[in-house]
């Protein structure tokens, strides 16, 4: 617990550079974790990113990259999404070329190996020689392009951290040095094909491995980024700056058919293209002082001005990115388990390998059969497939979540996504847009519909109230009105206004009780028959003018995913709105009357969400909602939550309703099956191929393939998931 008065923890991004495995990744982590004010880190290899938390001054980059540096690896700023594309295009160039050197000059030593073993030479001495071209022919593969994974080796020795490297470099000399051993007593039974597909296939392995780091981190191109350069005005006129120079409360110029460069509310209508940023495909009408994104697209033929609310590096565009690169260098339960796993089966297989040598002469073997079985265990028992089993398929999967429209900001969230049962869903905002609609009307007879909008529309534009702003759209529909100065005889939140116009003079506008109390008679005629519409009446001088009914209606889509999703989860609806409005929203769904649960406050909705059969998610965008958010097993806030429903979720919906859940779901449980598939799959094959090199004698080039077998299944395994259709 923190003590009182002591600094609260700061949380840091950074990009770690010069990894070559996830024996790099935690090689870097157990040095860093026991220093001084640091109180939690995370390394991520597939995206090379290093997350920690600590005391501000113990977790600068001033403090840690001098200590990074020391073995072997560089510390910077957290690099853009670009920057990380150019960095693993260089390490593709890098393998590709190595890879290459390997092949031509193996391909010689493995052709030299297979006369031997085929029996295709005419003599001994032939062989002899033909052995010897093999080691020549070897000796680029050894020295060029196994030298990366001899530099990782040494780095993780130095951080007392041994992992895979040091095994493949282990493995690798030893079978150039027993084969040489053979040579100067005359046998031509080398090893050189060993230690050359070791290293050619580990390669190759290594470089579809990148090729799928490269496919996952293209989750975070699908926020699209917009100009560097915007047109402000500054000094009287219109000038074109940096966005690095551009500050909130700044007014920019939006062009059509161009990108919003910086999050702002707009100083008129425009209609605009959110697909990039929230996959609508239909583009939405924004009215004056309605907020919009960066990454969205200004539509239409005319020049917007919008006044910023948040400068570059704060925009939405930006916590999302950073939200996902933060999420992504955590670890759930399944990659701390394979990294508990990788981080004994290392020493115990490195312990073994050197013990099998001399247990083995004092069992009678020879000592070329004792160096052979040694030599197959340094290699059958590197932990490739157990650092790459999680992290590539959370890469993967994760990456997919968010071009389903679902961003995840909290390390366990993909996880416990994957186990849901119950789905607990707010109405207004989330089921339904939040926004009310007329849906019918009645009038006094004799006025026509023009004269009430006209009237309607300068009464409800004095009024901020939400049913007023709805009224007021629906008036302004046909033809646009201006808006005319109103004196305010009498307001009465809640219920209702009297205004005294001066075209229309006395005007009353509210709740059938507001107008009673005022002393108009209302008539009777016919009223809505959904319980769920909220009445508004409106009156003038002469009496009653006209009724009118609102209702906030769902999303087009939602009935669709709830019914999708009801087939496998437990949904339920909390609401705080009055029971009839609840119940009318439940029937257009389809939701069970017991499944509905209205005039909840925020603490008797919490309460309810813990005991809902577990694991719960919750769904809600308002402050009223945080309390759930944080009750619930794993908290979602819809697009269009509020700032602090979107601080305490560990997920955010990019996309207006809820239909992403139905596939981001399904999209979490396959993730969760494949990080099982992988861990036990590359548990299992470590395990019974350490059982089986110590008790029988597997030559070196099995042990080879079986271990290069297992990393490159669980490599595309994981890349299923980004390539999926």
């Amino acid at each position: 617990m923190q003590a009182q008065g002591e600094p609260s923890a700061k949380e840091a991004l950074y990009t770690l550079n010069g990894m070559w495995c996830t024996s790099c990744a935690l090689a870097v982590e157990g040095v860093l974790n026991h220093r001084k004010g640091v109180d939690s880190i995370s390394v991520h290899y597939p995206t090379a990113t290093l997350w920690v938390k600590g005391a501000a001054e113990a977790i600068s980059l001033d403090t840690l990259a001098p200590k990074v540096k020391r073995l072997g690896y560089r510390l910077t700023e957290l690099e853009p999404s670009a920057d990380a594309h150019a960095r693993l295009e260089q390490e593709s160039r890098y393998l590709s070329l190595r890879l290459l050197v390997g092949a031509v000059f193996g391909m010689w030593t493995m052709l030299a190996s297979l006369l031997i073993y085929a029996g295709a030479l005419p003599n001994s001495t032939v062989e002899w020689v033909v052995a010897w071209v093999s080691g020549a022919f070897s000796i680029p593969v050894v020295t060029f392009a196994g030298w990366p994974f001899y530099r990782a080796g040494l780095r993780t020795l130095r951080a007392k951290r041994p992992g895979m490297d040091v095994l493949v470099t282990l493995g690798v000399w030893s079978a150039v040095m027993v084969s040489f051993g053979l040579l100067w007593r005359g046998s031509a039974e080398v090893y050189f094909d060993t230690a050359v597909m070791l290293i050619v296939l580990l390669l190759g392995g290594r470089l579809v491995e990148t090729l799928c780091r490269h496919r996952g981190l293209k989750a975070l191109d699908v926020l699209s980024q917009p100009n560097d350069e915007v047109l402000v005005w500054e000094g009287a006129k219109w000038q074109v700056k940096p966005l690095v120079e551009i500050q909130p409360s700044a007014s920019v110029m939006l062009t059509p058919g161009e990108l919003i460069a910086l999050d702002g509310i707009l100083e008129e209508a425009a209609w605009v293209d959110t697909a990039s940023l929230t996959g609508e495909s239909t583009p939405r009408h924004f009215p004056k002082g309605e907020p919009v994104y960066a990454g969205c697209r200004l539509l239409g033929s005319a020049d917007v001005s919008m006044t910023v609310t948040h400068a570059l590096g704060e925009r939405r565009l930006d916590r999302l990115r950073d939200q996902m690169r933060h999420y992504q260098t955590q670890k759930g339960e399944l990659q701390k388990l394979a990294d508990r796993f990788a981080a004994w089966l290392s020493p115990v297989a490195l312990i073994l390998g050197i013990a099998i040598l001399p247990v083995g002469l004092m069992l009678g073997l020879g000592l070329e059969d004792a160096a052979v079985r040694a030599l197959s265990v340094l290699v059958v028992a590197c932990p490739c497939a157990v650092g790459l089993a999680v992290p590539l398929a959370s890469l993967a999967g994760s990456g997919r979540l968010l071009n389903q429209g679902i961003a995840l900001r909290d390390p366990a969230a993909l996880e416990t996504l994957a186990r849901v049962k119950t789905i607990a869903l707010d109405k207004t905002g989330t089921l339904t847009q939040g926004e009310p609609v007329l849906v019918n009307w009645v009038g006094r007879e004799g006025v026509t519909e023009q004269a009430v909008k006209a009237t309607l529309y300068q009464v409800a534009a004095n009024s901020q109230h939400p049913l007023a702003q709805a009224l007021k759209r629906w008036a302004d529909s046909d033809q646009t009105y201006v808006p005319r100065q109103a004196q305010v005889v009498e307001e009465v939140p809640g219920q209702g206004v009297h205004l005294y116009l001066p075209e229309h003079g006395d005007i009353w506008l509210g709740s059938q009780r507001f107008l009673s109390s005022q002393g108009i008679e209302l008539p009777e005629y016919e009223t809505d028959t959904s319980l769920a519409a909220s009445e508004v009446v409106l009156a003038d001088a002469l009496g009653w003018l006209g009724s009118f009914y609102l209702e906030d209606t769902p999303y087009e889509d939602a009935a669709s995913s709830i019914q999708s999703l009801q087939a496998d989860y437990w949904v339920v609806m909390l609401s705080g709105d009055r029971p009839s409005a609840v119940e009318a929203v439940a029937e257009r769904l389809g939701l069970a009357p017991n499944a509905c649960f209205a005039e909840r406050s925020p603490e008797a909705k919490a309460r309810l969400v813990q005991v809902l059969p577990g694991p719960t998610m919750f769904v809600g965008d308002g402050v009223n909602d945080t309390l759930s958010l944080a009750a619930a097993d794993i908290g979602t806030a819809p697009f269009n939550a509020s700032e602090a429903a979107r601080e305490g979720a560990a997920a955010h919906l990019l996309k207006p309703g809820v239909s992403s859940l139905v596939e981001g779901l399904a999209t979490a449980q396959a993730t969760r099956r494949v990080m099982l598939q992988n861990l036990t799959l590359s548990a299992v094959y470590n395990t019974l191929a350490l059982g089986l090199v110590i008790v029988m004698a597997i030559p070196p080039l099995v042990a080879v393939l079986a271990m290069v077998a297992s990393s490159l299944s669980v490599t595309l395994n994981a890349a299923r998931l980004a390539w999926r259709d």
